[in-house]
C-alpha cells in the first residue's frame, strides 16, 4: 500500500505538472478531448479509488468514490451546486460515472484544491468509505491537494450532456509521461533511472491488481452460469407443473360440469351429496389457482431475476473486454518501458565511461597543476631572491653616492678646470708653431740649428704643462690621466713604438695612444676601446688587453 501510495503520488506530480505545462503553452481554454486533461482525471480516479471500502450488492462488491465526494457538500456549501448539476444530468446511471462528472465540474469552477483539502481534513468522515492506510487518509492526500492549487490557471470547459463518462475505461497512459521525461530530462541520470523503475513497479503491481480482478470476474462468470442453469430447471420445473395444474383444471371443470348435469336429472339426495362434492371441488380449484397465482408471481421473480443476470452478464464481459484491453494497453506500455531502460542503461554505461575519461584527464591537469605551482613557488622565491638582491644594490649604490658624491663633484670642477688648461696651452701651442714657421720661412741658411731651438720650445712647453700638473698630483692622484692625454699631441712628436703590434708610429704616421689602465702606448687598432675607470667617471681608451681583463672583472663582480 505504501508502494502505491508513492506511486500514484509521483503520477499525480507528473500528470498536473505536465497538464500546467501544456495548457499555458497551448493558451487557450481546454475541453475534454485535450489527452493531458483527459489522464490528469484518469489518475485522480485511481487516487479517490485508493483504498476504498467496498459495498456489497446483489451483483457483488462495487467500489464507488461517488460517496466521499457526496460528502463536500455537507462541509463547503458552495459544493452543493455541483453535486445537485450531476444529480440532474440525465445520461448518467452508475456512481462512477457521477463521481468523474464532479470532478470536471469542480475543475470548472477551480475550487477543486478546496474541496479535497476539506475533504481530506475530516478524516472521521472519510474513516467510513476509505481503508486507515488509504491514500486519502495518509500524508499523500494533502500533497496531492496541495498540488492541484496550480491547477486554478487553467481554463477548462466541459459538456457533459452528450459525453458517456460511465463507459470511459480509466487507464493511466505512461508513455505521455515516459516520452516527455525523456526528452526534457535526459541529462538527469539516476533520478530519472528511480522514476522510471517506480513506475515499472507500479505497472507491475497494476498489472498483477488486474489479473486478480479478471480471476475474479471469471469466477463470478462461472458461477452466475451454474445459478443460470439451475434457474432454467427451475423454470422447466415450474412450466411442467402449470401444465399439469391447467390439466387437472380441465378436468375439475369437466367433473364439475358433469355434476351438475347429473344434479338436474338425478333426486334431492344425490343432489347434496354431488353438491358437496361440488363444494369439496371447488374448494380444490381454489387451492389450485392460488397456487398457481403464487408459482406465476415466483415464475415473474425468476423471469426479472434472469433479466437481471442476463444484463449483469453483458455489464461483466464488457468490463472483461474493458480489462483485457487495458492488460493488452499496459504490456505495450511495459514493452516500451523495458526499450526505454535499456536505452537509458546504454546512455549510463556510456555516461559512466565518459566520466571515467573525464577523471583521468582531471587527474592529469592535476598533475600540472602541481607541477605548475611547484614552478611558480620557484619561480616566486627566484623573483624574491632577485627583489632582496636588487634591493641591497639599490641600498649599496644610494650608500656609494652618499659616501662618493661630494668627491665626484669635486673631481669634476676639477676636470673642467684641467680641460680648460688644457684647451689653452693647445691655443699657445699652436701660436708657437706658426711662429717657429714663419721663422723657419724667414731665415732659411740657418736649418742646420733648427733641432736645438725645437727642443728648447718642446722643453718650455713640457715645462709649463708640468706646472699645472702638480697641484693636482698633489691633491688627487687619478686624475693624473686627462693631462697626459692633452698633452699626447706634444710627445708624440718623439718617435714610439706599439707595444702589441710593433708598429713605429713615426715611418707610418699614425697616432699613438696612451693606455690609461697601464700606461703602456699602443697604436689606433690595439687601443679602440674605452672604458669606465676607477679614477675617472667618463669613458677611457684603453687597450685591447686592458679591455679583456676589465670585462672579466666587471662580469663577476656586477656590484
Amino acid at each position: 500500500m505504501a508502494n502505491e501510495r508513492m506511486n500514484l503520488m509521483n503520477m499525480a506530480k507528473l500528470s498536473i505538472k505536465g497538464l500546467i505545462e501544456s495548457a499555458l503553452n497551448l493558451g487557450r481554454t481546454l475541453d475534454s478531448d485535450y489527452a493531458p486533461l483527459q489522464q490528469f482525471f484518469v489518475v485522480m480516479e485511481h487516487c479517490l479509488k485508493h483504498g476504498l471500502k467496498a459495498k456489497k450488492t446483489f451483483l457483488g462488491q462495487n467500489k464507488s468514490f461517488w460517496g466521499p465526494l457526496e460528502l463536500v457538500e455537507k462541509l463547503v456549501p458552495e459544493a452543493a451546486e455541483i453535486t445537485a448539476s450531476v444529480k440532474d444530468l440525465p445520461g448518467l446511471k452508475t456512481p462512477v460515472g457521477r463521481g468523474r462528472a464532479w470532478l470536471r465540474l469542480a475543475l470548472m469552477q477551480k475550487k477543486l484544491s478546496e474541496y479535497m483539502k476539506a475533504l481530506i481534513n475530516k478524516k472521521e468522515l472519510l474513516s467510513e468509505f476509505y481503508e486507515p492506510n488509504a491514500l486519502m487518509m495518509e500524508e499523500e492526500g494533502a500533497i496531492i491537494a496541495g498540488l492541484l492549487v496550480g491547477l486554478n490557471v487553467i481554463d477548462a470547459n466541459f459538456c457533459m450532456k452528450g459525453e458517456d463518462l460511465d463507459s470511459q475505461v480509466g487507464v493511466i497512459d505512461f508513455s505521455m509521461y515516459l516520452k516527455d521525461g525523456n526528452s526534457s530530462k535526459g541529462s538527469e541520470g539516476d533520478g530519472q533511472i528511480t522514476a522510471i523503475l517506480d513506475q515499472k513497479n507500479y505497472v507491475e503491481e497494476l498489472n498483477r491488481h488486474l489479473n486478480a480482478t479478471v480471476n475474479n470476474l471469471q469466477a463470478k462468470v462461472d458461477a452466475l452460469e451454474k445459478s443460470n442453469t439451475k434457474l432454467t430447471e427451475e423454470l422447466a420445473v415450474a412450466n411442467n407443473r402449470i401444465i399439469t395444474l391447467q390439466e387437472e383444471m380441465e378436468r375439475v371443470k369437466e367433473e364439475s360440469s358433469y355434476i351438475l348435469e347429473s344434479n338436474r336429472k338425478g333426486p334431492k339426495q344425490e343432489r347434496t351429496a354431488e353438491g358437496q362434492a361440488l363444494s369439496e371441488a371447488r374448494k380444490h380449484l381454489k387451492e389450485e389457482t392460488q397456487l398457481r397465482l403464487d408459482v406465476e408471481k415466483e415464475l415473474e421473480i425468476q423471469i426479472s431475476m434472469r433479466q437481471e443476470m442476463e444484463l449483469a452478464m453483458k455489464m461483466l464481459e464488457k468490463d472483461v473486454c474493458e480489462k483485457q484491453d487495458a492488460l493488452v494497453s499496459l504490456r505495450q506500455q511495459l514493452d516500451d518501458l523495458r526499450a526505454l531502460k535499456h536505452e537509458l542503461a546504454f546512455k549510463l554505461q556510456s555516461s559512466d565511461l565518459g566520466v571515467k575519461q573525464k577523471s583521468e584527464l582531471n587527474s592529469r591537469l592535476e598533475e600540472k597543476t602541481n607541477q605548475m605551482a611547484a614552478t611558480i613557488k620557484q619561480l616566486e622565491q627566484r623573483l624574491r631572491q632577485a627583489e632582496r638582491g636588487r634591493q641591497s644594490a639599490e641600498l649599496d649604490n644610494r650608500l656609494f653616492k652618499q659616501d662618493f658624491g661630494d668627491k665626484i663633484n669635486s673631481l669634476q670642477l676639477e676636470v673642467e678646470e684641467l680641460t680648460r688648461q688644457r684647451h689653452q696651452l693647445e691655443l699657445e701651442l699652436q701660436l708657437e708653431r706658426e711662429r717657429r714657421l714663419q721663422n723657419n720661412r724667414s731665415i732659411p741658411g740657418k736649418v742646420s740649428q733648427k733641432p736645438e731651438p725645437k727642443t728648447d720650445g718642446k722643453h718650455k712647453i713640457q715645462e709649463e704643462n708640468v706646472k699645472p700638473k702638480k697641484p693636482l698630483d698633489g691633491s688627487h692622484r687619478l686624475q693624473s690621466h686627462p693631462v697626459d692625454e692633452q698633452d699626447q699631441p706634444v710627445l708624440s712628436e718623439k718617435p714610439q713604438t706599439c707595444q702589441l703590434c710593433q708598429e713605429d708610429g713615426s715611418r707610418t704616421k699614425a697616432t699613438v695612444n696612451v693606455c690609461k689602465n697601464c700606461k703602456g702606448t699602443f697604436c689606433n687598432a690595439c687601443s679602440t676601446n674605452e672604458l669606465p675607470l676607477p679614477s675617472s667617471i667618463k669613458p677611457e681608451r684603453v687597450c685591447n688587453p686592458c679591455h679583456e681583463r676589465l670585462m672579466k672583472q666587471y662580469s663577476t663582480s656586477p656590484s
